[in-house]
């Protein structure tokens, strides 16, 4: 079955990023968390079974970790490179044959 897959890239307070990204390490559901530079703070991969798990990640515990000022969510459609395609690639390659 495929997990709804999103980039969740977060806004912080300055004070509190070292405490947001141990707190955002610690969620079940996110899967990757980095540090970046530019327009956000933090970008996270977040997986879900559906758009509802989704919203309740985000507004019941993201939202909820002090320090986090906003969020600019992108879901992902379809991954075309990188780790999530290797199980996509090998289901196609079963398909195939």
């Amino acid at each position: 079955m495929n997990r709804l897959l999103a980039s969740v890239n977060i806004f912080v307070e300055k004070s509190q990023k070292e405490t947001v990204l141990l707190a955002l390490s610690e969620l079940k559901s996110i899967e990757e968390v980095y540090e970046v530079a530019g327009e956000y703070d933090i970008v996270s991969l977040v997986s879900a079974s559906c758009l509802e798990e989704f919203r309740d990640v985000l507004l019941k515990k993201i939202m909820k970790i002090k320090g986090i000022k906003s969020t600019i969510t992108t879901i992902i459609l379809e991954p075309h490179k990188g780790p999530k395609c290797l199980l996509r690639k090998a289901n196609i390659s079963s398909v195939l044959k």
